[in-house]
């Protein structure tokens, strides 16, 4: 009998199809889709199972209360049973006297009659569906056929409502992707950046345990650094051996890897699973930053889970911004402290500069005293106490005199630490201590080094550093709501002299008039908070290089400075 010889099954059959866009819920279709067949085949029971891809187990999803009342089987076996074999045969079948059939399991003692229909989508079964009179007899071959017909539709309709929820799930994976990446960027201090990581891991996955691992690659240990669960578990703290650890497979694939049961026995001597029953399978993710495992992400699920291909991804993805977001943690902190060290060698090289002033200060009246004082010709007697004191102030303006030389000697960068270095890759050197600080300034920064060979020059290294990062801050403060910084090189033929040019250019708003022609000038500043000592610095520097810095050019439309170099021979 086809469906469209019983006036009941095309209705009921319309119902089962309008499911598809009448709800979002895989459930609660299941459950009226059940309703309409117990009605339409005038059934007592029914129940419908879907098969568990993890497990591979028939799991009863919704169910009549008669059924679900007595069904104390948490998960059949294929084979097993009478939906058991229909799902592992691809067939349905017609049971009219259940109490004579060897594959009948006994779920209801009043059942005596049974026929079962498989939910096939192609040649995928995604579950069955199985009804019960208690009359023998009670359905027929007719009723079989059409139940067929139910089933393709019910699996037709249960595919397209997954498909949406996956879809939708998807949109919320990708919404809470998006979220927790532009979080993490802003995540300077690292303890921060665990938490968001983590927690974000367990939103995306679902999981109920997420737990993030340091890799000490120099020491071959992994540390548990941050953990976020829904249960109450004590990691340990201390560092623990990469091979007496669950997540080594990880660190040393450098790759994701999956562990179905982490309760095996097997797993029983490692050091960093966490000892909570309730955790069962994980995914242990490395954090990798050019090559280097920076952290393993291990996420834990509450029940056996195979996980998917999306998931799997979405947890890759997750990992690279996270590797990214505390590789630019560690760079913010590197800048500060460089920034810290600027500032201190600031106040260091001013206090010598200071020095070596007062001291070429002092050692022009100190000569001057001291040919005043051998000019006298004074010569006491032996016995005359004043020809003790001559002597004093003799040794004693000696003694200002070596003070004096040592002094003018120490300021002085000794040329030993001088040596050969192209001005271009100094200059790169450069942007890669100042680059994050650009960056959060909103500065861009254009440098394109010369198309010929750099020039190279005889320099301090570190002190043409402290004059590049001296000009540069300075651009950037003129720029408080960002802009553009341009470095440019060019050589000059100078009266036979070899020279390059270092011009770094920026758009803010120039420096102020009254000041311009004073501005290397020491403890001269421009702003509130400035010491007035980086440009008198970079000019003292500079001059000790036998190069010099001047202002290029200066305008509401930006400032140039020029730094001159000679080129060494």
């Amino acid at each position: 009998m086809s469906t469209s010889d019983d006036p009941r099954l095309l209705p009921a059959l319309y119902r089962v199809a309008a499911l598809a866009s009448r709800t979002a819920d895989p459930t609660a279709a299941l459950r009226e889709m059940l309703e309409v067949l117990v009605a339409t085949f005038h059934a007592d029971a029914g129940s419908i199972a879907l098969l568990n891809p993890d497990t591979r187990h028939l799991d009863t999803e919704v169910a009549t209360e008669s059924f679900a009342a007595q069904n104390t089987t948490p998960g059949l076996k294929l084979g097993h049973g009478i939906t058991g074999w229909c799902v592992l045969n691809h067939r349905s079948l017609l049971v009219p006297d259940v109490t004579v059939e060897p594959r009948y399991i006994v779920v209801r003692a009043e059942a005596r009659c049974e026929m079962a229909a498989p939910m096939m989508d192609g040649d995928q079964i995604i579950g069955v569906i199985d009804l019960e009179s208690d009359r023998v007899g009670g359905f027929t071959p007719a009723d079989l056929t059409a139940l067929e017909t139910f089933a393709a539709e019910a699996a037709r309709v249960m595919q397209r409502l997954w498909e949406l929820s996956h879809l939708k799930n998807k949109a919320r994976q990708l919404e809470s992707l998006i979220t927790a990446g532009q979080s993490l960027v802003t995540k300077l201090e690292q303890y921060e950046l665990f938490d968001t990581l983590t927690h974000a891991a367990n939103d995306l996955l679902g999981s109920r345990t997420c737990m993030l691992y340091l890799h000490d690659a120099a020491a071959r240990t992994l540390r548990c650094a941050f953990i976020a669960t829904s249960g109450t578990i004590s990691p340990p703290t201390e560092a623990i051996p990469v091979d007496s650890c669950l997540a080594a497979a990880a660190v040393h694939t450098r790759r994701q890897v999956t562990f179905l049961d982490v309760q095996a026995p097997e797993n029983s001597e490692l050091l960093d699973l966490p000892r909570d029953t309730a955790l069962r399978s994980m995914l242990a993710t490395p954090l990798l930053f050019d090559g280097e495992v920076l952290c393993v992400l291990a996420v834990f699920t509450d029940r056996i889970h195979r996980f998917a291909n999306d998931e799997k991804r979405l947890c890759t993805t997750l990992a690279s911004l996270g590797a990214i977001a505390l590789e630019n943690a560690r760079l913010y902190s590197r800048v500060f402290q460089s920034e810290d060290t600027l500032r201190k060698n600031e106040r260091l090289t001013t206090l010598g500069l200071l020095a070596a002033e007062i001291a070429h200060e002092i050692r022009n009246p100190l000569t001057v005293l001291k040919l005043l004082h051998g000019g006298l010709g004074l010569d006491f007697a032996e016995d005359d106490p004043r020809r003790t004191d001559m002597r004093v102030i003799g040794e004693k303006l000696d003694q200002l005199e070596s003070i004096v030389t040592r002094v003018l000697g120490f300021a002085k960068a000794p040329s030993s630490l001088h040596s050969r270095w192209s001005l271009a890759d100094i200059v790169e050197d450069t942007l890669v201590l100042v680059r994050l600080k650009l960056a959060q300034s909103k500065v861009t920064l254009r440098f394109d080094p010369p198309s010929q060979p750099p020039p190279i020059v005889e320099v301090h290294k570190g002190q043409i550093q402290q004059v590049l990062l001296n000009l540069m801050i300075n651009s950037t403060q003129a720029m408080p709501d960002g802009g553009d910084i341009t470095i440019t090189i060019a050589t000059e033929d100078r009266e036979g002299v070899q020279l390059v040019h270092l011009d770094l250019g920026d758009n803010g708003g120039g420096i102020p008039d009254k000041i311009r022609d004073r501005v290397f000038d020491s403890f001269l500043s421009g702003r509130a908070d400035g010491t007035g000592l980086g440009l008198a610095i970079a000019k003292r520097i500079l001059l000790s290089h036998h190069g010099d810095i001047e202002v290029l050019a200066t305008s509401p439309a930006g400032t140039t400075m020029r730094v001159t170099l000679p080129v060494a021979k």
